[in-house]
């Protein structure tokens, strides 16, 4: 789960595959064992799986990131003077162990050096006591001069640096409360951003109308390369960048001169958009970020650290931190119990366990509760559609995402309830609440309907990672699946996915993925929804993907692929194989058909030759993805889940349950 600390980069570089296995795996694939073989490692999935059930239902592995959710925790608790030593100590730990030998981090296991991480992680370990003549810190600051120093880093970074004083807010991007106050249907109102940016900038409107600057606890001259330039050269009036960039300038000048009645007012309005969005757990939106940064707004605008609201913040993101047997503490970004549990769920049934298993029947129960029964801010673009879907998180009532709820309803789908009127009943709604959700453009996004708009991305202050949230083609296949499999594989709003799937192949292939990584995520996502819904194994598009996963299988049998595919063209469907991605490529071979091939074989032959004893596999690369290699993340049951399903698949056949299911519910 970590970088590695020899200063290597531990990634494996773009080769050519070859159709040679490793000699265990070749010998296992070509004799008569591999099936007993894969039976076993089955059965040793199920039963570590089974073990990892909470006793109320749910499944949840830990979901890693980078050192930058560490670091920003530190700086909120010295930004609001509620710092401990064992925390922080924790802390430094952590991001201690992170660091390469070069004084550098990454933002994934085996990437480049990361120049706004690793400031970042320098300063959290300032405050944890590290001294800038350290040995590491030493190689750390003099990598970011090496690299521009603190100037260069991104937006966000330098926000959390300006709160001390250690940069200018009249060199950051403005953004200003009154943004609140933009009607819908106007561009660059708070609903053309994803959920997850909007959550952010609300609360991050009201911090940059206050510019708070507390006592800097130490100067961080070390990593200036030298004196601040006085700006970058503005680019052509008629381009876009040169109409936000004039646009950000005028933001400027109006910080100085808003009147005060209305800034207060905006400011006000923002508050209450804010604490109206607050979760049952005192977060928001399920993820750290609009927490902390909704946590210092709110405490901008006078609430007290002992406020209900303030301090039910304050314990959620206590909840966001995994202590470790060494000490050291980590903080996720987020939490993932129902994902992991609708995933589980269905690999456990593909798997062969009886439909009416207590597991699954018991996951069955804490799922449908968790079901979202309340509008949220989907509903703006959506306002007469009937909720109904779940959230990836345990609370996010706000929130729930399409794919999410695409993927219980599988799980769903595939147990024996007791009460089956219920389970239907939840489907059911839940299934009209996708149809909803389509976007015009026949697909699906992952929390709203056509959030689309060109203009948020090309923000100065919107640096890092997507703030829109697009249809995509692995959204768009769960949907598709789960509604052929809902006996509506004939529906014109299913034809329409399909259409845009297809539409949406590349060349070579494969399909985008926007959720994981990268190309094999998508391919393996989409191929299982096309036959699904109809495609035959001969169709065009599904024999094309079939012979772009044949030619990136990896020599030892199995698939990788690097983050670095989101950049580089040559990183396209490699990269050190991975438990997880081998399954993706193995669920997409054998919707196609390919059980009896070579390349399905092999990848079989690796997944039992590298299970470990107690039947899990060890996955240190990240294959999830928040933004396409922008925040990459290291989901820690995926190494668990999708290979136990493509494995139970393997041996049992497609889920023959829902297979028959489809061919005999009424389309609507």
């Amino acid at each position: 789960m970590t970088a590695t600390t020899d200063g290597s980069t531990g990634a494996v570089g773009p080769r050519a595959p070859s159709g040679n296995g490793t000699t265990d795996t070749a010998q296992l694939a070509e004799g008569g064992d591999l099936r007993v073989a894969a039976e076993r490692a089955t059965a040793r999935s199920v039963e570590h799986l089974l073990g990892r059930q909470d006793a109320q239902g749910w499944w949840k592995g830990d979901l890693a990131t980078n050192v930058t959710m560490d670091a920003e925790d530190l700086l909120l608790r010295q930004f609001l003077g509620i710092q401990d030593p064992r925390t922080t100590h924790a802390a430094g730990l952590f991001i201690r162990g992170e660091q390469r030998s070069d004084g550098t981090w990454a933002t994934f296991y085996g990437g480049p050096p990361d120049l706004s991480a690793t400031v970042e992680a320098y300063v959290a370990l300032r405050l944890a006591g590290d001294r800038p003549d350290d040995p590491h810190m030493a190689r750390a600051a003099q990598w970011v001069r090496s690299r521009g120093g603190i100037a260069a880093s991104r937006v966000f970074t330098r926000v959390w640096l300006a709160l001390f004083g250690w940069w200018k807010w009249d060199d950051l991007p403005e953004l200003p409360p009154e943004l609140v106050f933009l009607p819908k249907w106007f561009p660059l109102n708070i609903y053309d951003f994803g959920c997850w940016a909007r959550q952010t900038i609300v609360p991050l409107t009201i911090v940059s109308a206050k510019r708070p600057v507390r006592p800097a606890p130490f100067p961080l001259d070390e990593l200036h390369a030298g004196p601040v330039a006085g700006g970058t050269a503005l680019a052509p009036v008629a381009s876009w960048d040169g109409v936000f960039q004039r646009l950000d300038k005028a933001l400027h000048l109006y910080h100085r001169v808003a009147p005060r009645r209305l800034r207060r007012t905006a400011m006000n309005a923002a508050a209450r958009w804010i604490i109206e969005r607050q979760e049952n757990d005192g977060c928001w939106g399920g993820i750290q970020p609009p927490a902390v940064y909704s946590v210092m707004a709110l405490h901008l605008l006078g609430y007290d650290l002992d406020h209900p609201i303030m301090r039910a913040g304050l314990e959620s993101l206590d909840r966001f931190a995994v202590w470790r047997e060494d000490g050291a503490r980590m903080i996720e970004a987020c939490q993932s119990p129902v994902w992991d549990t609708c995933l589980a769920t269905i690999a456990l049934a593909d798997a062969g366990l009886s439909p009416d298993h207590p597991a699954l029947v018991k996951a069955a129960d804490w799922m449908i509760g968790e079901q979202i029964v309340r509008p949220g801010d989907w509903a703006v673009r959506r306002p007469g559609l009937t909720p109904g879907g779940w959230a990836f998180e345990f609370h996010n009532d706000n929130y729930p995402d399409i794919d999410d709820t695409a993927e219980v309803i599988l799980a769903l789908r595939r147990v024996g309830h007791p009460d089956p009127e219920r389970l239907d009943a939840a489907i059911e709604r839940g299934a009209r609440w996708n149809l909803g959700m389509q976007s015009r453009n026949g697909a699906w996004g992952a929390f709203d309907a056509d959030n689309t708009s060109p203009f948020p991305n090309r923000l100065p202050f919107c640096d890092f990672g997507e703030v829109i949230d697009p249809p995509s083609a692995d959204v768009t296949a769960h949907v598709v699946e789960m509604l052929a499999y809902e006996g509506r594989a004939h529906h014109p709003v299913t034809r329409r996915g399909v259409e845009w799937l297809l539409a949406e192949q590349e060349t070579f292939g494969g399909w985008f993925g926007r959720w994981g990584v990268n190309y094999v995520y998508g391919t393996g996502a989409v191929v299982p929804a096309l036959t699904a819904a109809g495609l035959p194994p001969a169709h065009p598009a599904i024999r094309r993907a079939v012979s772009w996963l044949e030619s990136v299988q990896n020599e030892d049998g199995g698939w990788g692929e690097d983050l670095r595919s989101y950049r580089e063209e040559d990183w396209i469907g490699h990269g050190a194989t991975t438990a997880s991605q081998t399954a993706w490529a193995l669920l997409a071979l054998l919707a196609a058909g390919e059980r009896e091939s070579k390349s399905v074989e092999r990848g079989v032959a690796w997944l039992a030759e590298t299970q470990c004893e107690d039947g899990s596999w060890d996955e240190p690369y990240f294959t999830g993805t928040g933004f396409p290699w922008d925040f990459s993340i290291n989901y820690h049951l995926y190494r668990q889940v999708f290979p136990l399903t493509a494995l139970g698949r393997y041996v049992h056949g497609e889920p023959k349950a829902l297979t028959a299911l489809a061919g005999t519910r009424k389309g609507s």
